[in-house]
């Protein structure tokens, strides 16, 4: 017989509009009575739903994450109950035997006995940082869309600056479009002036490149993306800038962070948002690798092992690792990390040595944050002080695998 962890709790089936309560009492001999209550999920009504749960003396409750309908009822309940979120695998019900008020008790069933695992919910504080360094995130997606769609509308008119200058959107390119964008009637103008004297491309190359016939519907559409480019930027210093006041209470986790290389500014903050700087949270490091999707899936059925590669969890905290690594993999400054890389890049290749250094950078934020110290590198550098001794390594396998290994001379 299963344990009963929670001999009074709750379970909420949570929608757009209304949510379905129900409470599980279960008294000394083990025997659970039910009572379900459907409350909309206008404010008023959630503070009657948290005033029927302590009544019920009812503190321990249990939810579905739907979409993002469970946001308020948690902001309410948090105040006075202990509430779990749970991913909708644990909890779902079988088909065709679902109604709102069943799905409610099954989420109480299942959760007085503590079979679910409940997902990781910040403080309030860090999950307003958290919306808006994620929103930060899309904006600069939606910038890089407008300067694909920019430079289709150059491809189209074959002017052809992708050719001539590194970065189309540089200072150089940017003063050579705006002046035909102003003057579309010339076809053949010098670009001379407008080029930075630091410009390593060739004038006549560069007079090749602007050779192009731009009509004038690719016009008005190039003047429109470049005003939506501009009122991007400006939203996001905004929005950068309210980022940093926000982090302000966090400011010496963010500097530990910032420590670890690769990391640095707007990344350190990312990383808070994301994992918070409460590490007590999780058991170990490898609770968070797990948790942020850079450890591999178990996944084994009849004695074979099949696809073991990462999840897909951590859709905002696992690019930001990736790129901060594919930075530092190319910088000498940091040895330890780059030796590493290298290292597993010969056996496994690029894309796995990456996730690799991605779990390592996480793994050495969790204990920077848990001993509150900055990263240290030394701890890295074992096998660059001294070369690596594969003969006691090929000994000490052995011994691991119960053999006796003794060394004989020969002469």
């Amino acid at each position: 017989m299963l344990k009963i962890v929670y001999p009074i709790c709750c379970g909420i089936d949570v929608h757009k509009t209304f949510v379905v309560a129900c409470i599980a009492s279960t008294n000394a001999k083990g025997v659970t009575t039910y009572q379900s209550k459907r409350f909309s999920t206008y404010t008023k009504d959630l503070r009657e739903l948290a005033e029927w749960l302590a009544a019920n003396n009812c503190k321990d409750v249990c939810m579905e994450s739907t979409g993002k309908y469970w946001h308020p009822v948690w902001n309410v309940l948090e105040l006075t109950c202990k509430p779990v979120l749970a991913h909708p695998k644990y909890l779902k019900a079988i088909r065709g035997k679902k109604t709102d008020k069943r799905d409610a008790k099954w989420i109480a069933d299942v959760f007085k006995h503590n079979l679910v695992s409940g997902s990781f919910i910040p403080p309030a504080k860090i999950r307003e940082l958290r919306d808006l360094t994620r929103y930060r995130v899309k904006l600069t997606n939606y910038t890089t869309g407008e300067k694909n769609r920019a430079q289709n509308c150059l491809t189209t008119s074959n002017i052809q600056l992708d050719h001539a200058f590194s970065d189309v959107f540089g200072k150089s390119a940017t003063r050579i479009l705006d002046y035909m964008l102003e003057h579309p009637e010339e076809k053949n103008f010098d670009v001379t002036p407008f080029v930075d004297g630091r410009c390593k491309t060739p004038i006549e190359e560069i007079q090749l490149a602007v050779d192009g016939t731009i009509s004038r519907e690719q016009t008005e559409k190039l003047k429109i993306v470049r005003s939506h480019m501009e009122s991007l930027e400006l939203c996001k210093m905004n929005l950068e800038s309210e980022i940093l006041t926000l982090a302000e209470e966090f400011w010496p986790q963010v500097n530990l962070v910032a420590s670890v290389p690769g990391i640095r500014d707007f990344s350190a903050i990312s990383v808070i948002a994301e994992i918070g700087a409460d590490m007590s949270v999780f058991p170990s490091a490898k609770h968070l690798c797990s948790w942020a999707g850079l450890a591999p899936q178990c996944n084994e059925s009849g004695g074979k092992k099949k696809s073991s590669r990462v999840s897909r969890a951590g859709a905002y905290i696992k690019p930001l690792l990736i790129q901060c690594s594919n930075a530092v993999v190319t910088s000498n400054k940091h040895p330890e990390i780059k030796n590493r890389y290298l290292s597993i890049k010969k056996r496994r290749g690029h894309k796995k040595a990456i996730v690799a250094i991605a779990r390592m950078l996480l793994t050495a934020i969790f204990h920077i944050l848990s001993k509150n110290e900055p990263y240290n590198p030394d701890l890295y550098r074992k096998s660059d002080v001294s070369p690596i001794d594969y003969e006691q390594q090929a000994i000490l396998l052995l011994e691991k695998r119960g053999f006796a290994v003794s060394k004989i001379s020969v002469e």
